[in-house]
């Protein structure tokens, strides 16, 4: 039957399809599709640890049971709290607290789906027209996306390769401004690998301050480090600048498919609380009353849990 109408009123979001082409996936298909197909040698992936798909990444037979007693339990089949189950949210603060000079609670842990979601939240939540975000170069590229998204300039600062891939401490100086919210600091480093010592994050949560901006601290590779440096969590100079440290099960106990991450809200002296509130839920950040912050920080939005 042929349709009636004349013109269709929909179409696809060009925002999404710019801000998808940014991904890890995106750069890995562009190297394999730019492969000879005359060189008979075969390809060595480096780039994966699914446990699904490789038996030599084995998840462990102790957090297995732990997911099947849950489940027999019945009493995790119905709705669960928007910011995460009050245990779950217990089980992380006790775990992040082992490095922390204070005492995470509860209520500074909201669960998301996976790190990623984590980054969403984070980006939205500091958002606002004109802001701009401090990134690494080179970086994790959901960030760019997530951005793009969000309509949320980009400022890229080096990494110095001379130097273990450090932050540029100077290029953030000279990249800040007025209207600059945030800087991402990814430890242990995506993609270079790179373990940042205590002197050097300490610099950065000094940069900071100085600057008025938050830190997000990317950890989803906490504690995956090798040889003699060891990680030091961005959490622990919570009391310099606000941290939101982000991270997941899915990299240290190898269960990427569970999607079970977190973002936390390292602030000992409520430096958050007292700039702004925000509502969070896993689909809509809901602003309420906009106070004016002090002058001393330029963190526009800020977050506040409401339960």
């Amino acid at each position: 039957m042929e349709n009636s109408s004349k013109q269709w009123r929909f179409e696809g979001n060009k925002r999404l399809n710019s801000a998808s082409a940014i991904s890890v996936r995106g750069v890995l298909d562009l190297v394999i599709g730019n492969l000879s197909t005359d060189d008979l040698r075969p390809t060595i992936p480096l780039g994966n640890g699914d446990p699904s798909q490789f038996a030599c990444f084995r998840t462990s037979t102790t957090a297995e049971e732990a997911i099947v007693d849950a489940v027999h339990s019945a009493k995790y089949n119905g709705y669960a709290p928007t910011v995460g189950v009050l245990s779950a949210r217990r089980a992380i603060a006790n775990y992040l607290n082992r490095d922390l000079p204070y005492k995470l609670s509860a209520d500074d842990i909201y669960v998301t789906s996976g790190c990623l979601q984590a980054i969403e939240v984070a980006l939205a939540a500091i958002n606002r027209p004109g802001a701009n975000i401090l990134l690494p170069r080179p970086g994790f590229t959901f960030y760019e996306s997530r951005a793009a998204y969000e309509h949320l300039q980009v400022r890229h600062f080096d990494l110095l390769p001379a130097r273990g891939w450090e932050v540029d401490v100077d290029a953030i100086e000279a990249l800040a401004d007025d209207n600059t919210v945030a800087i991402v600091i990814i430890n242990p480093g995506n993609p270079c690998g790179s373990v940042y010592s205590y002197d050097h994050l300490k610099m950065v949560a000094e940069t900071a301050r100085k600057l008025g901006i938050l830190v997000i601290a990317d950890e989803v590779y906490g504690h995956l480090t090798f040889g003699s440096a060891p990680f030091v969590p961005m959490g622990i100079f919570g009391s310099i600048v606000p941290v939101l440290s982000l991270g997941s099960i899915s990299k240290r106990w190898v269960v990427p498919g569970w999607r079970l991450g977190w973002l936390v809200t390292s602030d000992p002296n409520g430096i958050l609380q007292k700039s702004g509130a925000f509502s969070i839920s896993p689909l809509i950040l809901q602003p309420s009353f906009r106070e004016r912050f002090p002058k001393s920080w330029r963190i526009q939005r800020m977050i506040s849990f409401q339960k």
